[in-house]
């Protein structure tokens, strides 16, 4: 097995670990709506999750661990993903929130500052900012 073989699997269960947190949110309700099952779609896809994985994390997501990539942009990228999920229903669950609250100090935001950092983001959603706007303002509120 190559270097590149073990990064490449390093990094799948990164991913699949992502997908299962964001699947976790979707299913806060348990409910899964039209939006939150779009939204679960497009990054199923962008994650490179197949269609087994897929189903097998939506059945049980608790069994995949978070595990936060080494770079900060990549984890507030997670942190960006998981906010849209939030709002991929059209309503704010405090339970949704308080679950992403757990799940930004899993990818690594520190505990005293992790409810500034998830506030901001559902603000920076809410206001329709893309990726970019999102990371820069993260990183006021969260300098590291």
């Amino acid at each position: 097995m190559s270097i590149s073989d073990l990064y490449s699997t390093g990094k799948h269960k990164q991913e699949l670990g992502h997908f299962a947190s964001v699947v976790k949110i979707a299913k806060t309700d348990g409910i899964i709506s039209e939006g939150e099952q779009k939204l679960l779609d497009r990054t199923a896809s962008r994650l490179n999750i197949d269609e087994t994985e897929y189903t097998n994390v939506l059945k049980n997501p608790e069994k995949y661990p978070v595990n936060p990539p080494a770079s900060y942009d990549e984890r507030i990228e997670r942190l960006y993903r998981l906010t849209k999920m939030v709002f991929a229903d059209g309503q704010i669950d405090q339970k949704e929130v308080s679950l992403m609250q757990k799940i930004a100090v899993a990818l690594q935001f520190p505990t005293d500052n992790v409810e500034k950092v998830c506030n901001e983001a559902i603000h920076l959603v809410n206001n329709d900012n893309d990726l970019d706007d999102f990371t820069a303002a993260i990183k006021k509120v969260n300098a590291i």
